[in-house]
């Protein structure tokens, strides 16, 4: 048996609010758990810590553009559609939460939380908003953006109050003592939250799950393929599964080629004959339906002609018969993926098809070369302690391989790294810094405040 666990020195090291969420969104108050001190550092990491790194990327540009809420509050339907989608989950979560303390669920209620914090707040609307916040004067579209992420903070600190008490209050008050939006002391002295039903956009709701779902699966071929997401790429093609689909996703055809880096989303039918299904048998579905069938099913399932698969994804289901006897199968008796085509990369998800482009241009690497340069220059920019609205020189000594490329992309780097840039012959030693921005592509660069 392992050493036990000393619960004063748990709540020690990790504080009462991250051992007591673990405890409650692990399992049921009433069900036993297995206590793991490690499962308490990862909700400290990845919920707590998600959360605070949330507040304090609010707080950077707050604070630097004197945000205060002291601005009337602009009409949710004036916002962006991404600032009406996360208050659209904001207020699914809050019937979600509140349901589920009403029938003493609090473990359905922080995992709700949980998801929204890092899933769709810090994941995904913090993360492409962020050009809203450090770019430009101070605008509406930037006071939309702090408004809603302000909103979201401070209901998920209410709505996280009863699980972690202190960190909420922390969080709530931090925001109130600088806007004075609320006359309560506490967190715990307000009205729990009611959700706005007007703000809820179910369709909003939808479209955005599929463009995280179609983004998440091209970012995984990438990864797959070992092409770097700051590489453009030209196209990644989806096959339409019906003009509802196509819809859904043309509404965020913008977003998703933002997130993923790629230029061009094409749309294709089946009957193309660009991509090529494939069927198996999902033997764990077979098996304990139809028992001694289940060899002759995977046999038939085998068989099945690009026709039969088309017909089986459009219905979600399909006749066989099998020794006079009629078997309907569904979509979880098998398993539906698509063939690799030359060139490509291609990734099946519940059903859904995702082929990406993998061929490089000349002109897609040489744009892929200067975001390696941007991001670079960035991450020096933090090295030497330079504030994100700092104006800064940038030198790049002469070299052929790169001044093409760069002299084109001139005004894409100046705006990244608010710079102006200048061309060099020589560097002195005492300001030289050397990267490797590719294998075997290096520059010579210095920078230095303006």
């Amino acid at each position: 048996l392992g050493n036990a666990v000393d619960p004063f020195e748990t709540l020690e090291k990790f504080g009462p609010d991250a051992t007591r969420w673990y405890m409650i969104t692990n399992s049921q108050p009433w069900d036993n758990l297995r206590f793991d001190a490690a499962g308490i550092d990862e909700v400290r990491r990845k919920f707590l810590g998600t959360l605070y790194n949330t507040y304090a990327f609010f707080a950077l540009y707050a604070n630097i553009d004197g945000f205060t809420y002291s601005e009337d509050e602009i009409p949710v339907d004036e916002r962006t559609e991404l600032d009406q989608w996360i208050l659209s989950e904001l207020n699914s979560l809050i019937k979600v939460v509140d349901q589920s303390f009403a029938n003493y669920e609090p473990t359905k209620a922080g995992r709700a939380i949980q998801y929204f914090v890092n899933e769709h707040l810090s994941n995904w609307y913090v993360r492409l908003s962020r050009r809203r916040f450090w770019k430009g004067s101070y605008s509406k579209d930037k006071m939309e953006a702090y408004q809603t992420l302000y909103r979201c903070l401070e209901v998920v600190a209410q709505l996280s109050s009863p699980i972690a008490p202190f960190f909420s209050d922390k969080l709530f008050m931090d925001l109130n003592n600088v806007s004075n939006r609320s006359k309560a002391t506490s967190v715990h002295l307000t009205d729990f939250p009611e959700a706005d039903e007007s703000l809820i956009n179910k369709d909003l709701e939808e479209r955005m799950e599929l463009a995280q779902k179609i983004s998440s699966m091209v970012l995984s071929l990438r990864k797959k393929s070992n092409m770097r997401v700051r590489q453009p790429l030209q196209r990644v093609m989806i096959p339409v599964l019906n003009n509802h689909f196509r819809e859904l996703v043309s509404a965020v055809e913008d977003l998703i080629l933002s997130e993923v880096n790629v230029k061009k989303l094409e749309y294709i039918t089946d009957e193309s004959g660009i991509l090529v299904k494939k069927i198996k048998p999902n033997f764990k579905s077979l098996g304990p339906k139809y028992g001694k069938l289940m060899k002759q099913i995977a046999a038939a399932v085998t068989q099945f002609n690009q026709d039969d698969i088309r017909k089986f994804e459009a219905e979600k289901h399909f006749s066989i018969n099998l020794a006079e006897e009629e078997i309907i199968l569904s979509l979880e008796d098998v398993e539906i993926g698509t063939e690799d085509i030359p060139g490509w990369s291609v990734a099946t998800q519940d059903h859904l098809t995702v082929a990406l482009d993998l061929t490089l241009s000349p002109e897609l690497k040489a744009e892929g070369l200067t975001r390696e340069l941007v991001n670079r220059i960035q991450n020096l920019r933090k090295d030497i302690g330079l504030e994100v609205t700092d104006r800064i020189r940038l030198n790049i000594e002469n070299n052929e391989t790169t001044d093409e490329v760069f002299s084109t992309f001139s005004d894409y780097i100046c705006s990244e790294t608010l710079a102006t840039l200048h061309f060099v012959e020589k560097i002195v030693p005492e300001k030289l810094v050397e990267i490797e921005l590719l294998e075997g592509i290096n520059v010579r660069l210095s920078i230095e405040k303006e």
